[in-house]
């Protein structure tokens, strides 16, 4: 009984320190004496009855598991948040990965085909370079062979004629010879046998 008395007169007390205040605005905003007042109800707490201060602990304690549980329900959430943000984004990554390995895989075969294309292009130009070369290379070695042929003509002709002018040169020497002689008819008959082998 003497300690609820206590009680009563502590909020008494601070009943008054209330109205010794200064009021600003009359039932809404007061100036008081900070330290006076925490003074008072850190004495009225520590007057309230065992049980009570045991169960205001109880709700204060309740108060923090709640807050915990809060904080760690919170806590849950958040990481499960980030390991699903975290999925998710690897599952971009992977999609943007495979998208640019798609993409990568179509340009190089488009590169592939391109350097196939050149390939062939000047393969072909090659073989056409080479077939006209060769055609030139055979026209020429025809107007070659052709070139020598008809100066060897021209070489065999010229050798003839010689031969033939020189034939005629002796044959001519040896009517000469003979001609200041009287020639036997039997020489005579002779000669004219060979000259009918003179090269002409």
């Amino acid at each position: 009984m003497q300690q609820q008395n206590g009680v009563y007169d502590l909020l008494k007390m601070l009943e008054i320190s209330l109205e010794e205040g200064f009021p600003i605005i009359p039932r809404k905003f007061t100036v008081v004496k900070t330290k006076e007042i925490e003074t008072l109800i850190d004495r009225i707490y520590a007057s309230l009855p065992v049980e009570v201060q045991e169960a205001r602990a109880f709700l204060r304690r309740r108060e923090e598991l709640q807050i915990e549980a809060q904080q760690k329900a919170e806590k849950i959430i958040s990481d499960a948040q980030q390991e699903a943000d975290r999925k998710l984004s690897e599952a971009d990554f992977i999609k943007a990965l495979e998208r640019e390995g798609i993409r990568i895989r179509t340009q190089v075969q488009q590169e592939c085909e391109e350097i196939k294309r050149k390939a062939m292009e000047e393969a072909e130009n090659i073989r056409a370079q080479a077939t006209d070369e060769a055609m030139k290379t055979k026209e020429g070695a025809e107007l070659y062979a052709e070139q020598v042929l008809t100066n060897l003509e021209k070489n065999l002709t010229q050798q003839q004629q010689i031969v033939k002018n020189g034939q005629v040169y002796m044959e001519k020497l040896r009517s000469d010879s003979f001609g200041s002689y009287d020639t036997p008819t039997s020489y005579t008959s002779e000669r004219t046998q060979m000259s009918d082998y003179v090269i002409k």
